[in-house]
Formats: C-alpha cells, sequence, structure tokens
C-alpha cells in the first residue's frame, strides 16, 4: 500500500503521538509499504525511509512551547502526486484538516485519528470552557467523512459516540518492553532525580507540562510525606509555574529526556505517579508498567483500562488528598510492592509494538474495502 500519514506533531517532537507514528512507520516500511508523512516542518526530511513533507510552522504568542503548522493546499498538492492507498488523517485540528478535505477531493480512503482531547481540556481553562459546544462541532466535522475514526481507549470511543460521531474503532497501545524495562536501574540516575536523597522513596512523572496534566496537585502529598521525593521529566507552557509551585520540596525538573537516559529515569524509579485525568490515553503509564514501575493514577476512564487497582498499580480520587496519601503507602508495604512491581512488567508484555502496527495497517485496509463498497 501507499500511506499517507498526515499529522499535527513528529520528529523531533516528543509525546505519545509521535511514538506511536514512528513505530507504526517502522513496522509499515518492514512489511514493503511506501510511507509519506506531512507534517510541520521542523528540520525532518525523512524516517527510515519513509519521506517526511515539511509545512512551514507557526509559534502562538501565548503557546511558545510547541510550534503548529495551519492548513494548506500544499497537503493536496502532495498527496495528488504521491497517490496513496489511504490517507491517516492524526488529530485533525489545524494541519491534518487539510487531509481531510484532500482526501474527499481526491476520492481516497481517509482514516482520521483521535488523540487529544480538547473538550475536556476546556474545562482547565476557564476563560475558553463555554467554546465547548463549537469545538465538539468543529471535531464532528473534521470526522464525519472519515471511513474509519480511531480512538485509543473504549472510554473516549463511548464519549466519541455520545458525540455523534460514526465508524469508531480502538487502536491497540503498544510499549517497547527492551528499551523500558528493569534492567535500565541506575545508581547515578537515582541520585540525580532525588537531588542526592537517594534514601527518599522516588516518584517520577513523565510528559508534556500543562495546566491539564493536574502535577501541581501532588504538591500537598510532598508536604504530608517528606520521606518521598518527586522527579518531573518533561517540559512544557507551565514548567516555569510548576517550578515555582515545588520550590522548596526538592523536586527536580529534568526538561526531556531522551533514549537510555529516559529508560534509566523511569527504571530508577519506586513508582510513577499520573494525576491526570484529561488524557485519551497515557501511554507513558504502559511505558511505566514495563520499567516494573507500579502505577500510582488518579481515576479516568482510560487509566483505568490500564491499571487494575492493588493489581498492577494504586487508583485514587482526584482532588482527595487522603486518597492520593493511601495509594502511595504501597512503595511502604515491601511484600505488595513487589508483587505489584511484578504484575505491571507481566502486564506491559502484553502489548508490542508490532501488534498494534499490525492493527493500524488492517483498519487501513478496511478504510478502503469500506470506501470501495461506498462508491459501488
Amino acid at each position: 500500500m501507499k500511506i499517507a500519514i498526515v499529522t499535527e506533531t513528529f520528529l523531533p517532537s516528543t509525546d505519545g503521538i509521535v511514538t506511536r507514528l514512528k513505530k507504526a512507520i517502522e513496522y509499515f516500511l518492514g512489511e514493503g509499504h511506501e510511507v509519506l508523512v506531512i507534517a510541520p516542518d521542523l528540520g525532518v526530511t525523512e524516517y527510515k525511509g519513509a519521506k517526511v513533507i515539511g509545512i512551514k510552522p507557526v509559534t502562538f504568542p501565548f503557546y511558545r512551547y510547541r510550534k503548529w503548522g495551519f492548513p494548506s493546499r500544499k497537503v493536496h498538492h502532495e498527496l495528488k502526486k504521491f497517490e496513496p492507498d489511504v490517507v491517516h488523517a492524526v488529530n485533525p485540528v489545524l494541519l491534518a484538516t487539510s487531509a481531510v478535505t484532500a482526501a474527499r477531493k481526491l476520492d481516497v480512503p481517509l482514516v482520521s485519528s483521535y488523540h487529544t482531547h480538547l473538550p475536556k481540556y476546556l474545562d482547565f481553562y476557564k476563560i475558553y470552557k463555554p467554546a465547548k459546544p463549537l469545538l465538539w462541532w468543529y471535531i464532528r466535522r473534521q470526522h464525519k467523512n472519515a471511513d474509519i475514526n480511531l480512538v485509543t481507549s473504549e472510554t473516549i470511543k463511548k464519549e466519541l459516540d455520545q458525540e455523534g460521531i460514526e465508524r469508531l474503532s480502538v487502536i491497540p497501545r503498544g510499549v517497547d518492553v527492551e528499551k523500558r524495562h528493569p534492567k535500565f536501574k541506575d545508581a547515578d540516575m537515582r541520585a540525580r532525580l532525588t537531588n542526592g536523597k537517594q534514601e527518599n522513596k522516588l516518584l517520577v512523572f513523565i510528559g508534556r507540562l500543562a495546566i491539564e496534566k493536574e502535577i501541581h496537585k501532588l504538591l500537598p502529598m510532598l508536604e504530608k510525606r517528606t520521606d518521598i521525593s518527586l522527579a518531573i521529566i518533561g517540559d512544557g507552557p507551565a514548567r516555569d509555574e510548576l517550578e515555582k509551585v515545588f520550590e522548596g520540596t526538592g523536586t527536580v525538573f529534568t526538561g526531556f529526556l531522551h533514549g537510555e537516559e529516559l529508560s534509566k529515569a523511569y527504571a530508577s524509579s519506586d513508582a510513577f505517579i499520573f494525576p491526570s485525568i484529561s488524557e485519551t490515553l497515557g501511554l507513558v503509564i504502559l511505558e511505566g508498567m514495563a520499567s516494573g514501575l507500579p502505577i500510582i493514577a488518579a481515576k479516568s476512564g482510560p487509566t483505568m483500562e490500564q491499571v487494575s487497582h492493588e493489581v498492577n498499580g494504586m487508583l485514587y480520587e482526584n482532588e482527595d488528598l487522603d486518597s492520593l496519601l493511601d495509594a502511595v503507602e504501597v512503595i511502604d508495604e515491601t511484600e505488595k510492592f513487589r508483587a505489584i512491581k511484578e504484575e505491571a512488567r507481566k502486564e506491559a508484555l502484553k502489548f508490542s509494538w508490532d501488534n498494534a502496527s499490525k492493527r493500524l495497517l488492517d483498519y487501513y485496509k478496511d478504510a478502503r474495502d469500506h470506501h470501495s463498497v461506498g462508491r459501488s
């Protein structure tokens, strides 16, 4: 197949969408398919043999953390030239909406995928909250003509179904269980992440630093448990504010880590903390599990699809300090802690990126078949 992927985010950016796309592209190329990627132009022109075409990006004054690609006629031009068998619009909000329009005009099978729960994010930005109905209208418009609409969890599938979006399917999650592995535990990394207090219990958060991630809600826990160290790995628009919030707690902010450094950061911690309730999935949860970490997470639909309470992690009620403190006590209970660590790793071993990418390829074929039937 000739596969065109038009995405709002790609390398060198670091997030769950990019991770998923990288693994899928590697799998598609290995299976003999041809892949074209169209993304905001951040200097990458090729990935593992797939051509990457950049669209000139812009930076918003209020969100300087990343660059965005706007809708562009160039997308239509490049897709027409490539003559794809299927077009995948990844998170069509800005740039990828051009793929939705072009696929319709070129009469090419279209797969659209939903990765960022923007309507939920509006709950954290009160000034924009009244725009939620308009945003849902816009989302429905971008997904109405897709032959298949993909989501990352059953919870989000149900929510989009309630909003009138049709032809919904769930794309499996995946993790690299060799790169995320307990074997990467490293004393120097632990010393770095605990700010020298290696005797402390170490919780790690890894992800984009934004208000909707609710990282600030971990402060009362640190005030109650001075024997716990927190490491925050990643970057984003809320970093400066978070550094002020956690000032005096010994919390370590590393910025982004990559490769073996990131593997060491996971494996050198005692547990992975996940306070966000606005995720469509949270691939970092599975990466934490693969590293042998219990997951301590705020309850939300997508999170509860991955974390089984007292089996491979601990769930707590959002905005309930007592519930959070009860959850973190698992790191004090030697036998229970050991059992949960083992179950976390065992759970991660069920999810290979090859299986997830094969299923995505099957969805592309299904979209092609559905499109052919629709035209006949």
